[in-house]
């Protein structure tokens, strides 16, 4: 397959994850969102580096990946959290979570 193919199912990925996180109010769906834009993020690193015959947007990716996973820790916790105290997944429920 052509390598454009690819950016172009990257750009559709990371344009759908973007329409989701601007969209959505639930926060586990915002969240999933932000997974798909990263992983959009992580394909067009890997084309780059297929196209240029360097390991170094694989390295990237990879380093992208151990960081999102960092995230998902993270962030489920602080949505259970907010879940437990508000018993909504609403992201508009977070700002009441300040003193």
């Amino acid at each position: 397959m052509n390598p454009g193919n690819y950016l172009y199912l990257a750009a559709l990925l990371f344009t759908i994850g973007a329409a989701g996180v601007l969209v959505r109010r639930n926060a586990i769906v915002v969240f999933m969102c932000i997974e798909l834009m990263l992983n959009a993020c992580n394909l067009a690193f890997v084309t780059f580096s297929r196209m240029h015959g360097t390991l170094d947007g694989q390295i990237i990716a990879f380093f992208t990946m151990v960081v999102a996973a960092a995230e998902v820790v993270v962030g489920l916790a602080i949505i259970v959290s907010i879940f437990r105290s508000r018993h909504s997944a609403s992201v508009d429920d977070a700002s009441l979570l300040k003193l």
